[in-house]
């Protein structure tokens, strides 16, 4: 079997010349794009990340999706915070798509490398991802990036920006320009002259970006660090804001689709002459599925409500396929029985881990079960297609924008340069739109209707039984201790889909081949010191479309390796916190986490009852995500009924520099919800192919009355900030599971939570 590192070498090696050639120069600039912003009257680009009006109003361009996580806010604070301008002159805007704006930190950080390992190979493989990235990579939103991805560029975008001003005003005040200074939206100078941004803005765009340029230090920070309030907070309270699903347009018409209930099934017929007898009914057609998605057919109509009527009246004969044969209980009969055969994939191992089980007092052995979970955005699948000759417009929410413009113009028999994509606020995505199934297929629809805008809008049942699910997942763990309750040995092998194979095939067209780092991570790339270890995964393959979920696989192996670590704890008669530090004694920044999260949480004190007066327990769990560290406390109880009731969680989070606690305290509470909501109800079903769930009603979110207490605690650091919006959610699940052993005796292995 290979080894990651055999992989790797081999893809070095057959590139011998890319390496020592194009590989050893430097990433190219991510400053200026291939094409100016485009232009707007009174505004100045200074380059392709902000442009500055004659008003003073600064215009940031946000190269990420917002859906929510703040990122309009957080980066744009970067940019302004350099550029040395007042936050009150500060507007945002989606830029076009260019190669300046692609993703190049996911990619980074989807390499198969253990956080620990620090070698020159890793080193060299990070660069020339990096690198490559730049040039063909894709302008994505996801795997916790933003503000990683782009905290550089927009530094260095806002230092030069400020650069370019005080030259303009150097110039025309006829002074060196170091003696000219950026504040609060002027250039001053020590001889009393001022000036504001918009009365040099023209100037400087007209002059060449400096070489190089001086970052602020941390202590010069005035924006940075600061708990601003989220940009769109107001528009979102009073629903001025304005997303997807409520573009309007002059004349635009509306489609309903109907998708084959069983996944990847056709049409094999249809009759739709009952459904063009309504009123305002224009068209039924069917379509086809797009990059992964299911056919089906659609309803055409001049609004939404006689669309969807229509579509009831739409008679349909289906070819169900491959999918019909499948069924997700014996699917999970089936992880378990690969187990039995297969030791999988190994992506970390250290010492012999057989000869240590072997050599060990006690060996505890269990198994743990995650199941199939849907996104249930809150704003369904939806996209607006304006169609005219030659060219087409695309309003789209969505989190990787030049793959649904290449979606869009595959289906309208475009080039992607005739395609402009626009991205307005996202209802929430997840990892979901990280797919562009539905924007070929409303790219489709809008065909049969040249030069009028058509808008696709999935119903919630539509879009929970057609989604791109997290994998299913079997796991089993042998642990050993030695006569003193030492941990000495840790083997995990799970069995599962593997997500990147499919998207790269429906995303790309591409072959995926060789292990995918999500189907393990969250087992293997952990900071715990196991004296002998091998975590493994193998890949089953399934007729059932999955995607990213958010914190991809770090959702559902933080529930088995935090429980099976509580199990260790337990069986060692040891405190499940003491047990942790022993294994985190080399790694100081984690065991300073987990130390603040039981000092937060009050561990080792009697657990104030519920409200109620019912018993109640804290749990602990902690994880290392997308570069952040976050350790979690849940306190629970049990109701008569025995319903899972959780009062307080406490969160403790190292995410590097903290741009804005503000939002970071607002992911982290939403990633817990998010978890929990999982942990307590989420689950999908499949028979025959069919997911039986189809609203919130069977696989409902958590509501107001029942979210906790969240108490977060954000870890002061001067480090690159990291992650935040997924790794919130990993550690919540194994907090409440170790919380309700520690309550009842009871070690629920299996999603979601059900006592018996």
């Amino acid at each position: 079997m290979p080894t990651r590192r055999k992989i790797i070498l081999g893809t070095l090696a057959a590139t011998g010349a890319l390496v020592i050639g194009w590989g050893v120069m430097p990433p190219r600039q991510r400053l200026t794009p291939s094409r100016p912003l485009p232009a707007v009257p009174g505004q100045s680009a200074l380059n392709g990340w902000v442009r500055i009006g004659a008003d003073d109003t600064v215009t940031v361009m946000i190269a990420k999706s917002e859906m929510g996580q703040g990122v309009n806010t957080a980066l744009a604070m970067v940019l302004a915070e350099e550029l040395d301008a007042r936050w009150d002159q500060v507007r945002t805007e989606h830029p076009p798509i260019d190669a300046i704006y692609n993703n190049l930190a996911t990619v980074v950080d989807g390499l198969p490398f253990h956080p620990d390992n620090q070698g020159r190979l890793r080193h060299v493989v990070e660069w020339l991802t990096a690198k490559t990235m730049r040039e063909i990579g894709v302008m994505a939103t996801g795997g916790s990036s933003s503000v990683k991805d782009l905290w550089l560029p927009m530094r260095e975008a806002g230092a030069s920006a400020r650069a370019l001003l005080i030259g303009a005003a150097a110039d025309l005040w006829q002074v060196p320009p170091e003696q000219c200074l950026a504040a609060e939206g002027r250039i001053t100078h020590p001889s009393g002259r001022s000036a504001r941004f918009g009365e040099l803005a023209a100037q400087a765009g007209t002059r060449a970006l400096p070489a190089s340029v001086t970052l602020k230090t941390p202590a010069a920070f005035r924006l940075i660090g600061k708990p601003i309030r989220h940009a769109d907070a107001a528009a979102r309270l009073d629903g001025s804001a304005r997303y997807a699903s409520d573009i309007r347009l002059p004349g635009m018409l509306h489609a309903s689709v109907l998708m084959c209930p069983t996944l990847g099934g056709r049409v094999a017929s249809f009759d739709g002459v009952a459904a063009m007898a309504l009123p305002g009914v224009r068209k039924v057609v069917a379509v086809e599925g797009f990059n992964g998605g299911t056919a089906g057919v659609a309803v055409i109509a001049d609004a939404p409500q006689r669309a969807m009527r229509a579509l009831d009246r739409v008679v349909v004969q289906w070819d169900h396929g491959a999918a019909a044969t499948f069924s997700s209980e014996p699917f999970m009969a089936e992880l378990a029985a690969t187990l039995d055969r297969e030791e999988g994939f190994a992506f970390y191992r250290t010492g012999d881990v057989g000869q240590a089980l072997q050599a060990s007092a006690r060996v505890v052995q269990a198994e743990y079960r995650a199941p199939y979970l849907a996104h249930m955005t809150m704003e369904p699948m939806n996209c607006t297609v304006l169609f005219e000759p030659g060219k087409a417009t695309v309003w789209a929410p969505t989190q990787i924008p030049d793959v649904a413009r290449r979606a869009a113009a595959r289906a309208l028999g475009l080039d992607s340069e005739q395609v402009q994509v626009q991205v307005p606020l996202l209802g929430g995505g997840f990892g979901r739109r990280l797919d562009v199934d539905f924007i070929g297929q409303a790219a489709a629809i809008a065909r049969h209707f040249p030069g009028t805008p058509v808008q696709t809008l999935w119903s919630r049942e539509q879009d929970t039984t057609h989604d791109f699910y997290r994998p299913a997942c079997v796991a089993r763990f042998k642990g050993g201790l030695d006569a003193a309750g030492r941990l000495t040995a840790w083997q995990g092998t799970s069995a599962g889909q593997a997500i990147l194979p499919q998207a790269l095939e429906r995303l790309f067209g591409l072959p995926g081949g060789g292990p995918d780092k999500t189907s393990a991570e969250g087992g293997f790339d952990q900071p715990y010191e196991w004296p002998a270890a091998r975590i493994a995964h193998q890949t089953v393959t399934a007729p059932v479309p999955v995607g990213f979920w958010r914190s991809v696989g770090h959702s559902h192996h933080a529930f088995f390796k935090e429980s099976f670590l509580d199990e260790m704890a337990h069986a060692a008669g040891q405190d499940p916190v003491a047990f942790r530090a022993v294994l985190l004694a080399r790694h100081p920044r984690h065991l300073a986490v987990l130390r603040q999260v039981a000092e937060l949480a009050g561990w080792g004190r009697p657990v104030p009852p519920a409200p109620d007066g019912a018993p109640a327990a804290r749990g602990v769990a902690l994880h290392h995500s997308f570069g952040s560290v976050v350790a979690q406390v849940a306190e629970v109880s049990v109701g008569p009924d025995q319903s899972i009731r959780v009062h307080r969680v406490f969160c403790v989070i190292d995410c590097g520099l903290a741009v804005n606690p503000n939002l970071i305290r607002q992911q982290v509470e939403g990633a817990i919800v998010f978890g929990l909501s999982a942990a307590l109800h989420g689950g999908i079903t499949i028979e025959r192919g069919q997911v039986r769930q189809r609203n919130f009603h069977d696989q409902p979110i958590l509501r107001i009355d029942q979210c906790p207490a969240i108490e977060t605690r954000i870890m002061a650091s001067a480090e690159p900030p990291e992650g935040v919006g997924e790794p919130g959610t990993p550690p919540i699940a194994p907090a409440v599971g170790n919380a309700l052993f520690a309550l009842t005796g009871q070690r629920l292995r299996a999603l979601p939570f059900t006592l018996a």
